[in-house]
């Protein structure tokens, strides 16, 4: 992100601020790519270690939320400059609930008791792939200001809701054809939802990006 302050502090500033949002989204990234690995091979240990990582993700955004109304009140940012630092404060909550529904798709691996319907784990997992490209476009984009990147990233989203749409149908007839997938199906419609769920905030992302470089909200296709 480029700055042309006349105060040097004033660009460290807007410089650290990104520099932890990034950081903030590489651990995000971190923390869901682990969780995703769990829905085949369950390891109770590795989820622990996906659960683990959530308090340093809080603890970071709490920083970025410290550091973003230091700006607003010290600095009193104007046009760009303001958009940028309300643009961090939100991307910060989206990785942060991208964290929390990692975590909960490694709990709910913990609570697969047995193998997991081939069909319906492969969508799964297409779904998951989906959701962390997007997750690492949005972040490109919001490190590049590349608005085109953001755009990308939410028309993308549709793919994500149809895959979405197609898993829960098959884990419904999953179910209904054999009771004994019920355990297993009710698990893994948790956990496709929390993927959803995160290709929604990777959406928010794209559209702070573009709210931060063009000062207007994405328009529809």
């Amino acid at each position: 992100m480029s700055t042309d302050h006349i105060i040097k502090s004033y660009d460290d500033e807007m410089t650290r601020l990104a520099g932890e949002l990034m950081r903030m989204g590489g651990m995000a990234v971190d923390q869901l790519q682990t969780a995703i690995t769990l829905v085949r091979n369950p390891r109770t240990a590795r989820a622990v270690q996906v659960v683990e990582a959530d308090t340093p993700i809080d603890m970071l955004e709490r920083t970025i939320d410290t550091d973003a109304v230091r700006l607003l009140a010290l600095r009193a940012p104007m046009a760009s400059d303001l958009r940028q630092v309300f643009a961090a404060l939100r991307i910060a909550s989206d990785l942060e609930r991208i964290g929390d529904y990692a975590v909960g798709i490694a709990r709910r691996t913990m609570a697969l008791v047995v193998a997991a319907p081939e069909n319906p784990l492969q969508r799964l997992e297409h779904m998951a792939d989906l959701a962390l490209a997007a997750v690492r476009e949005a972040l490109d984009a919001y490190h590049e200001q590349d608005t085109t990147r953001a755009r990308r990233v939410w028309i993308g989203d549709t793919s994500l809701d149809e895959a979405w749409t197609d898993l829960f149908r098959e884990l419904l007839a999953c179910m209904r054809d054999d009771a004994s997938n019920i355990p297993t199906c009710a698990q893994m419609l948790f956990m496709a939802k929390h993927v959803e769920r995160i290709g929604d905030h990777a959406t928010n992302i794209a559209e702070h990006v573009w709210y931060a470089v063009k000062g207007e909200i994405m328009p529809s296709p």
